[in-house]
């Protein structure tokens, strides 16, 4: 790593523990309000136990606001102590927190900060790539303006096993999530990186999931000739280990990747999604 540079990211994007050691990146852990209390995800609140509170007591979570007073007590100890600080932010079209550490960023100087123009494992690509480009001894600026550049090249979409949890978020009406699930519908939504990270609705699979997720990495990866073999996510919300395994031997079809990385959606992405939901997600040359 060049000089002395801090490489960190809001913990939404998912990378998981192994890739999170690997490249020492440090974490702004993203909080989720439940009713009256308040937990760190991943840290005091699990996934599986998001997706109990909905099943059994139709407790739907919320994301709590990160504020620019969050991202200072995080960033302020490392810039007084002389460090860089290359921090990779949730798309802003998603959420506030980029905006907010932008005012942070100005404010205590240092910190270069990269507007992902996504989410959950979309950042985390550009995160494992910025560990990268730091072993390979680039500043945080150089850096940054090559993780800018690779941003519009991030390729990230998920499948839907439920409307549920879009539904009860308000993200999709009841009378659409109920005939959705009525015809087997499942149905793929796509992040656009060109659009801050704003979500639209893609192909809409039917059929059994088993059937739907060879389909959807098909159709991702087939017949492909600008995929950046280096890394690939499959990143899921409680999915079974069939369907991962699944995919997996799906993706090894139609691509010959060096690396590929199973991690589990955080409870901030999962919970807008619901169980069973899962992504194949990479970048292109």
């Amino acid at each position: 790593m060049s000089g002395k540079i801090i490489l960190s990211a809001d913990s939404t994007c998912d990378i998981g523990p192994a890739l999170q050691q690997r490249y020492d990146v440090r974490f702004f852990d993203s909080h989720i309000q439940i009713g009256e209390k308040t937990y760190t995800d991943r840290v005091d609140i699990s996934t599986q136990e998001i997706f109990r509170l909905w099943r059994e007591e139709g407790i739907l979570p919320k994301t709590a606001a990160i504020t620019p007073e969050d991202y200072a007590a995080f960033f302020r100890g490392w810039v007084e102590e002389g460090y860089e600080v290359l921090h990779i932010n949730l798309g802003s079209g998603l959420s506030s927190a980029h905006q907010n550490c932008l005012l942070v960023a100005q404010e205590l100087g240092h910190i270069h900060l990269v507007d992902s123009a996504s989410l959950s494992t979309g950042v985390g690509l550009l995160v494992v790539k910025a560990g990268e480009l730091l072993e390979a001894g680039l500043s945080a600026p150089e850096a940054q303006r090559e993780l800018i550049r690779l941003r519009e090249k991030s390729s990230a979409s998920f499948v839907l096993d439920t409307l549920e949890f879009m539904a009860a978020g308000g993200r999709c009406g009841a009378v659409a999530a109920f005939g959705a699930n009525l015809l087997k519908l499942k149905p793929c939504i796509r992040v656009d990186n060109h659009n801050a990270g704003l979500m639209s609705v893609g192909k809409k699979y039917r059929g059994a999931m088993e059937k739907v997720l060879a389909e959807y990495v098909r159709d991702q990866l087939s017949g492909r000739d600008d995929l950046d073999l280096d890394h690939v996510f499959i990143t899921q919300a409680c999915s079974p280990q069939s369907d991962i395994e699944l995919v997996r031997a799906e993706i090894q079809k139609y691509a010959a990747f060096k690396h590929i990385h199973v991690t589990d959606a955080s409870g901030t992405i999962a919970s807008h999604c619901g169980p069973r939901t899962l992504g194949v997600l990479f970048l292109t040359a």
